[in-house]
């Protein structure tokens, strides 16, 4: 079961809910896509770490091949290519390692090499697999190594041993591409809310995401002081299922700041966030039911 947890702004509690929901379960793997601002790995404090270099495809240019024709410059809609005095410019920054000029050139000037974009980190918390994406600092996308994660989950997924286990995807926060590719492969999704007319506005925008991915999704509502705001009536409205409304807890509050895992510190929160685990699994299974 795949379940990414977005929200359309960050600070509403996501990491939060990601973390406890993982740890709260037999087993679970925690997947940490915000990869501009990972800080789930803070909370889990894995051991035993290893890590990978995560790449991306992009042109090396030949000059004493490239002829001008301008062929690739033409090509290139993202503009990452330009010839000027005489010498064909590659502006990786920009490439999106689409491959085209490289298969596009007549003279056969360009070629590919790899640029590190970032890296992925692996480690163990007790009951959870921790898998942290790191974006390199100035790189434009993290695309590229969300990806790669979840290629790999795939993979593992042939394992029935792992592929039986809750997945946690603790997306990055808002719309963006990284958003989108991050709840590709989810079974549901858990939109993240606060309960004001500014979290209505957060909440309308993954929601609008959701629907266009024809993806499941229920609402968890954060920091709740009561029934009375424009996030119920939303829901309401909608008939969008509320399946949490995590209170305005001094104790929870003091908890998160600490990094320290709920539910592993009390036996209220772990109360709390099992009941959300099942409520969650329940929405997943009568999904796989109706659709069947």
């Amino acid at each position: 079961m795949n379940v990414a947890v977005l929200s359309g702004k960050g600070g509403t509690g996501k990491t939060l809910i990601s973390v406890n929901l993982a740890a709260v379960a037999e087993s679970a793997i925690y997947m940490d896509c915000d990869v501009e601002e990972p800080n789930g790995h803070l909370y889990f404090k894995p051991n035993n770490i290893t890590e990978k270099d995560v790449a991306v495809k992009i042109p090396e240019v030949d000059h004493t091949l490239c002829n001008g024709c301008r062929q690739c410059v033409d090509f290139c809609k993202f503009n990452a290519l330009a010839y000027i005095n005489d010498k064909l410019i590659v502006f990786d920054e920009i490439c999106h390692s689409c491959g085209g000029c490289s298969l596009l050139c007549p003279e056969k000037a360009l070629s590919e090499k790899d640029k590190v974009v970032g890296k992925i980190q692996n480690g163990i918390s007790g009951n959870v697999e921790v898998h942290t994406g790191i974006l390199k600092i100035g790189e434009p996308s993290g695309v590229p190594i969300i990806k790669k994660m979840l290629e790999d989950r795939k993979l593992r997924e042939k394992d029935p041993t792992q592929a039986s286990k809750l997945t946690m995807i603790d997306c990055p926060p808002g719309t963006a591409c990284t958003v989108m590719e991050s709840i590709q492969g989810a079974d549901y999704c858990l939109l993240v809310a606060e309960p004001t007319v500014f979290g209505l506005h957060n909440l309308d925008l993954v929601y609008q995401l959701v629907t266009l991915f024809d993806k499941p999704f229920g609402v968890v509502l954060n920091k709740c002081l009561g029934d009375d705001h424009p996030v119920e009536m939303f829901c309401k409205e909608r008939n969008i299922p509320i399946l949490a409304r995590l209170p305005f807890d001094a104790e929870l509050g003091m908890l998160n700041a600490k990094a320290d895992i709920a539910v592993r510190k009390s036996e209220k929160f772990r109360v709390l966030f099992s009941k959300l685990l099942d409520r969650v699994t329940n929405e997943v299974q009568h999904e796989a039911t109706s659709h069947s």
